[in-house]
């Protein structure tokens, strides 16, 4: 014999059950209206760039990925397989950037560079760490991770360094190595 108490279970029960499926059916739409893709706006392989200023090339980048996130808050340029960058300066003289991956941020002209990045010249000068960033406005590259610097001179190790792109300014926190002396 059904009881009032058990049909008050039942329904208890049933309302119980419709109303967390319809809470289920909510959850998951309000996690598809908060949650947005983030896709690139633009993709490009195997890109060759030239950066000209005045009729003089001062910057030559190549790169065979190339993500723009141009339309997001904060956007940015990401090189997903790495880039090389050759500098010039005044004179014509090269600055060798190589890293295995880099993401550069429109907003700060600021590059972060990853993964055994290289800075060499020609004058057999030859700067490696894990990461280092480059501040395109001011020429100037820093980081706070340990670093090798090799010169025709010698070698040198530390943690922490800025130098101008041309290294003729060097400013280091904590070095060490054996340079030869020119005197």
């Amino acid at each position: 014999m059904i009881t009032t108490k058990k049909i008050t279970i039942l329904l208890s029960t049933i309302v119980v059950i419709l109303f967390l499926s319809s809470c289920e059916s909510n959850f998951k739409e309000v996690q598809k209206s908060t949650f947005a893709d983030f896709n690139a706006s633009g993709e490009a392989d195997s890109i060759n760039i030239k950066y000209t200023d005045s009729g003089r090339i001062k910057s030559v980048l190549l790169s065979s990925k190339m993500l723009d996130y141009a339309t997001v808050e904060f956007p940015f340029t990401e090189f997903p397989k790495g880039m090389n960058v050759t500098l010039y300066d005044e004179n014509g003289k090269k600055t060798f950037v190589t890293a295995k991956y880099a993401v550069t941020f429109k907003n700060t002209d600021l590059i972060d560079l990853q993964g055994n990045v290289k800075i060499s010249n020609e004058t057999g000068q030859l700067f490696e760490t894990e990461q280092l960033y480059f501040d395109q406005k001011n020429e100037w590259f820093y980081t706070e991770k340990r670093y090798k610097f090799t010169d025709p001179k010698g070698v040198s190790y530390g943690e922490g360094v800025d130098f101008s792109k041309d290294f003729k300014i060097i400013t280091s926190q904590a070095v060490s190595g054996e340079v030869q002396n020119t005197k």
